[in-house]
């Protein structure tokens, strides 16, 4: 029997052969078998958070959510073994309870462990690198059943393939993070005029351990968030705040303000300009992924890139400019991460500005979108891989340093391209083009 499914955005969507939820190794390798038997090609689904069709496929889809426990915590190395189908929220939870926690998160914690790191998914802050940089360990089922486990030390290739891996080389079920002791965030939220934070940009980014901002096209107003390390107690404000600010305002509000320009476009500059003045001051003192981390619970589609962080202050005024021209009642949003040395981090190797446009459901977004990523291109942009983008292989292959690299090791642990689909192929290539290993080590 054929199962339907479905993204978290409602825009992505497919009807595989079969959609299995193993439990165990046993019963992965098991299902593995029987896609190669049947001829099947086979993807891994997380949340369903990717705004692409990466997860799609009319083979096998594994849905590995019942494998989803920490299996061992060391609080005195800060090491953690933790299940690939865990999501951020109760991973976040149970790392807590133990004294530790990621250094940095995005604004999203609805993924689980494995899409998240797959994807690149970052947060932001200067000096710190995206959320696949915890990765002090990944486990792989290859397509024969075969574990095989991934470190710096066994092999430094395959390791930083498998960080931001796409789901190309295998199954990842299983991680160990490197993390840091719990700690608490101040997060200040405050109005800016945008050619105010542009003016000093670097003081802005490198004075604040974590700093972003998002900017509507028709508002001056930039609306800013500077979350730093504190030496407080957490301070969790009372429920009832939280609800009128994250659910009522930032959800049902601005949902209601979306369909409104939906029906009536003429009115984004309007709707615009007085979300941002809404946008008042707000503090909040809470335990740190407390304080990353915020309800969405609209939907939308998004395109997000990676530039070069010289790039921030004319990229932002760009697409600040072109998003003018086209209906969309939604903000750009902003933000900086350190480089890292994942081959296929969209971060790879330089400091980077990530910039990221939505269009509200139901709304046309394609002609909008790849104007921005007109501009995008213009400064060597990478797309996060769990985000809209009309790059190739081909056009892609360049921007990457290290892209013959992971071909190789892709071809390596998937010869046969048992973990591909047309998204796969389109982006990165068919597994039958990888060139030969240009470093055997890994």
């Amino acid at each position: 029997m054929t199962k339907l499914w479905v993204n978290w955005a409602g825009d992505q969507r497919c009807t595989p052969a079969r959609l299995c939820a193993p439990r165990d190794h046993t019963e992965l390798a098991t299902e593995l078998a029987r896609a190669a038997d049947e001829g099947h090609r086979v993807r891994v689904a997380g949340s369903g958070h990717s705004f692409t069709d990466t997860c799609l496929t009319d083979g096998v889809l594994l849905d590995l959510s019942r494998m989803n426990r920490v299996l061992d915590i060391d609080r005195e190395a800060g090491l953690a073994r933790v299940q690939a189908g865990m999501t951020l929220a109760a991973l976040n939870t149970r790392l807590d309870e133990h004294g530790l926690a990621f250094p940095n998160l995005g604004d999203i914690d609805v993924q689980t462990i494995a899409g998240a790191t797959a994807t690149g998914t970052h947060g932001t802050g200067g000096r710190l690198p995206n959320i696949s940089a915890a990765l002090h360990a990944v486990e792989l089922m290859t397509a024969d059943g075969r574990i095989v486990e991934l470190t710096e030390e066994s092999g430094a290739q395959a390791w930083r393939a498998a960080r931001v891996g796409l789901g190309a080389l295998g199954v990842v079920t299983a991680f160990t993070l490197r993390l840091v002791p719990s700690f608490v965030l101040e997060g200040v939220e405050r109005p800016v005029p945008v050619e105010e934070v542009l003016a000093d940009l670097d003081t802005h980014i490198d004075s604040n351990d974590h700093f972003e901002f998002d900017m509507f096209a028709h508002s001056p107003i930039a609306m800013t968030k500077r979350n730093n390390r504190v030496d407080l107690a957490p301070a969790p404000r009372p429920e009832s705040v939280d609800w009128f600010a994250d659910i009522l305002l930032s959800n049902h509000v601005f949902d209601g303000l979306c369909r409104l320009a939906r029906r009536r476009p003429a009115l984004i500059p309007w709707i615009q300009r007085g979300a941002a003045y809404a946008g008042s001051y707000r503090r909040q003192v809470d335990r740190s992924y407390r304080v990353f981390t915020s309800p969405r619970l609209f939907r939308f589609t998004e395109m997000e890139y990676a530039i070069p962080r010289e790039h921030s202050v004319t990229a932002i005024r760009e697409n600040k400019e072109t998003a003018k021209r086209f209906d969309s009642p939604m903000p750009i949003e902003v933000r900086w991460v350190a480089g890292d040395d994942a081959l296929l981090s969209p971060a790879g190797g330089r400091a980077t500005c990530y910039i990221a446009v939505h269009q509200y459901e139901g709304m046309e977004h394609e002609p909008f979108f790849r104007a921005c990523e007109a501009i995008f291109d213009r400064y060597d942009g990478r797309p996060h891989w769990g985000k809209r983008h009309y790059q190739t292989a081909e056009t892609l292959r360049g921007r990457y340093p290290d892209w013959d690299r992971f071909a190789a090791v892709r071809r390596r642990y998937d010869p046969a391209g048992r973990f591909t689909n047309d998204y796969l192929d389109r982006v990165l290539g068919p597994v039958s083009a990888a060139e030969d290993p240009v470093d055997q080590r890994g």
